[in-house]
């Protein structure tokens, strides 16, 4: 259920929409992820509107709290799912196994069996082990291959751990149809935050090559999934999200001639701007008197939300009660006993110098990709809490 609770309206930080004065203004013993479902609604139209004939398969992993799946559903979104976990609390939810693909590459045969039981039809596979393990446990299932992209634009590449290459992936549809499994077509994702739509241009070259080669070869291919990739601004400019799609589609459909369908993965893209983290300060300090830069220490770390400033992947936007005053470079770290828990030191945010213990800060678009990273009670520190307004 969402959280009907009203805060009061007085906030010292800039706050600039409904979802911010909440998080501004309500209490929380820890840091606690916001959520604003009908944001999350309204981006899904504008996704959708631009995306036109493609199927929305929402990545549950960027978000699977309750209100955010109930509400796609009832929307009649499609879902990626990562395991079967996720597929359960879809179905559970009351979404159609038939609106729900088992897409990550790596899966346990029980798991596969559990969901084909359950009527899931389609599987991603990148090899022959795992396609064995599909027609064992799911014969007759429909499988796409997934391709590796070797060429991407995006802030966070994703080129390594998924996918194969061309040669393989044409054998791989072989043997699919060898094994009695329905060979729908390809995967393959152009990377996360892929800020503007003509970033794409050259990961679909590299994959409509493929395509025309299966084609050739004589697969009746229908489905491409082009993933996600779809972004969230976090401080530097992005299209309107509904001119990105359709600019997208446009690509697509030109480097996929006779694809009946088309799925898009979007989890960042759909989620992230409806939500923000509410944490505070709890240490700002220098090494030195030569130390040229302050240490903030949030409550809030890389282990209990803010995974992806992994390598400085994603730099998020911070908004604190100082705002307005005079600012300088600092070491922005979480709060545990460990050296790897640092957000930003590479390049240094800038930040009030008066901020102090006890001060609230905001981050701003965090929906996505934080309450699911969050460790279970690292060093004795509570996951990050969520809720739904």
């Amino acid at each position: 259920m969402t959280q009907q609770i009203q805060p009061t309206p007085e906030t010292r930080l800039p706050v600039q929409n409904r979802l911010e004065a909440y998080a501004a203004t309500a209490t929380f013993d820890r840091p606690t992820l916001v959520l604003d479902v009908d944001r999350m609604e309204e981006q899904y139209h504008a996704l959708k509107r631009g995306l036109g004939r493609a199927d929305i398969h929402y990545a549950v992993k960027a978000n699977p709290h309750r209100a955010i799946l109930e509400r796609l559903i009832a929307l009649g979104s499609h879902f990626d799912a990562a395991s079967r976990g996720e597929i359960e609390l879809c179905l559970s939810l009351g979404a159609r196994a038939e609106h729900v693909s088992f897409g990550n590459t790596i899966k346990r045969a029980a798991d596969i069996a559990w969901a084909h039981s359950a009527g899931i039809t389609v599987f991603a596979a990148d090899c022959t082990q795992e396609l064995d393990k599909i027609a064992a446990n799911a014969p007759g299932a429909q499988v796409y291959i997934r391709l590796i992209v070797e060429t991407s634009n995006a802030d966070w590449p994703l080129t390594r751990k998924f996918g194969c290459d061309r040669a393989m992936a044409l054998e791989l549809l072989d043997y699919a149809r060898e094994l009695g499994l329905t060979p729908l077509g390809f995967s393959f994702h152009v990377g996360s935050q892929t800020r503007r739509a003509e970033f794409w241009e050259p990961t679909l070259a590299e994959m409509a090559e493929v395509w025309a080669d299966a084609k050739a070869a004589g697969h009746a291919l229908r489905l491409i999934n082009i993933g996600g990739g779809f972004p969230a601004f976090y401080g530097e400019a992005i299209e309107a999200p509904t001119d990105y799609a359709a600019h997208v589609m446009r690509l697509v459909e030109e480097a996929f001639p006779g694809a009946e369908r088309i799925m898009a993965e979007p989890g960042r893209g759909l989620v992230a701007e409806a939500g923000v983290i509410a944490c505070e300060v709890m240490l700002a300090s220098r090494k030195s008197e030569r130390d040229m830069h302050r240490w903030v220490y949030l409550s809030i770390g890389r282990f209990s939300g803010l995974a992806e400033t992994e390598g400085e992947a994603i730099r998020y936007e911070f908004v604190t009660e100082k705002d307005g005053g005079p600012t300088g470079p600092c070491i922005l770290a979480g709060p545990s006993c460990d050296s790897a828990d640092v957000l930003y030191e590479k390049r240094p945010m800038h930040l009030p110098l008066a901020l102090e213990a006890g001060d609230r800060v905001l981050i701003r678009n965090t929906g996505a990709y934080t309450s699911t990273y969050s460790s279970v009670c690292f060093n004795g520190f509570p996951p990050l809490d969520v809720i739904a307004i």
